[in-house]
């Protein structure tokens, strides 16, 4: 164990949240933004728009540009078999670490899956077969939706069962070919033809959206630069904060902090964080601010153990699954969720009582972000349990 070097109190952490993470001092672009967290989650399209929006005002038009344009943010499955939009950058990185550890584990399930529903004897067989098919026909024939996937291949119609009680479903094996080839690079979500608030890719090979594919690093190099872009974002943050979000090992994350020459700092609570070498000065309050957050932004997904800026609202904040829902900040702290009305317009619900300059701060950025939206409804099927029980009370 490397010597504590100073000590980073919760104060210190909610400062460098508001400005590492261009929430107290917006950047220029949506490129900037999702430099400045590492990437965006892409999970459900909109986020990757709000996030923008919340931290360069970006437009619609100028997100969009940035992903399907300039290529400069490319859609990834990667981390915990999350879809992020990652500068484009960091690829090398991604694809060689977490997002082939994601590939794996996808070929090892599809596997098993065939088996067990009897549509293949051996399954790792029927799975790469298949996944050659499909890549090569993406690569000849496309860019290509799912369902011109599926029609070319009748035989990916298929149907294997996933999930258990409430969350049991049939699952196409259309899905998990395209998956596994999506986490391993081979092929990317390129054009999206479901508009700004829906996942419709056209399914292209890499070199075709990219024009020429950036190579893997290999397991050690890729993890070190994914620890080293988290902890510039997140730090200080803790062992377990990284295992999780790199969706990894301890051993790969003990590695990686190693590799970037990472200095242990204590925490508030006697917990032991991370900062990387060149990252030991304080980081000055930038002074009191207000935001509004979608669904599993990486500010608040970003790491495991949220006391410092989550505090004890976790129940009205997180579904069950450990989701967070479109969230309201100030001075760098979680202090309510946002949600709309019918008619599109942005209300924000408190968990806690506020002085009033903070309220007026959050109607206003309420109020500007209802104008951005201009009539549109972003339904998130991570709304929090607040956001509900408020959305409830108006019908």
């Amino acid at each position: 164990m490397r010597e504590v070097v100073r000590h980073i109190d919760d104060q210190e952490r909610r400062a460098r949240l508001g400005v590492r993470h261009a929430l107290a001092m917006p950047v220029r672009d949506t490129l900037a933004a999702a430099r400045a967290m590492t990437c965006l989650h892409a999970t459900e399209p909109a986020s990757v728009h709000l996030a923008a929006w919340a931290r360069a005002a970006a437009t619609r038009g100028e997100v969009d540009r940035a992903l399907y344009a300039d290529r400069s943010l490319v859609k990834q499955l990667a981390m915990r078999r999350t879809v992020f939009a990652f500068p484009r950058e960091l690829l090398p990185a991604v694809w060689g670490s977490a997002s082939a550890r994601v590939a794996g584990q996808q070929r090892r399930r599809m596997a098993t899956e065939l088996e067990s529903s009897g549509l293949a004897d051996d399954g790792d067989d029927w799975v790469e077969e298949h996944l050659v098919l499909v890549r090569r026909m993406i690569e000849e024939d496309g860019p290509l939706s799912t369902a011109e996937v599926r029609r070319a291949l009748p035989g990916l119609d298929a149907r294997v069962t996933r999930g258990k009680g409430h969350y049991q479903a049939e699952v196409a094996v259309a899905s998990s070919v395209l998956v596994t080839l999506a986490a391993s690079g081979a092929v990317l979500r390129g054009a999206n033809d479901g508009g700004w608030k829906l996942s419709r890719p056209r399914w292209t090979a890499a070199e075709q959206w990219l024009g020429e594919a950036p190579v893997p690093l290999p397991e050690a190099e890729g993890y070190a630069a994914l620890v080293a872009a988290w902890l510039r974002t997140f730090g200080p943050g803790t062992e377990t904060d990284l295992v999780w979000w790199l969706g990894s090992t301890k051993a790969a994350v003990r590695r990686a902090l190693t590799d970037v020459e990472a200095v242990p700092v204590s925490l508030d609570g006697g917990g032991l964080g991370w900062v990387l070498p060149d990252d030991l000065e304080p980081v000055p309050d930038p002074g009191p601010w207000a935001a509004l957050l979608p669904s599993l932004d990486p500010t608040t997904m970003g790491w495991e153990e949220r006391a410092f800026h989550l505090g004890a609202h976790a129940e009205k904040v997180f579904d069950r699954n450990g989701n967070g829902g479109p969230t309201a900040w100030y001075a760098g702290r979680i202090v309510g969720v946002w949600c709309q009305q019918e008619d599109g317009t942005v209300d924000v619900v408190l968990v806690e009582d506020l002085p009033s300059a903070a309220r007026e701060a959050l109607d206003a950025k309420a109020a500007e972000l209802t104008a951005w939206l201009d009539g549109d409804v972003v339904r998130s099927i991570y709304l929090s349990p607040l956001a509900r029980e408020h959305l409830a009370t108006l019908a």
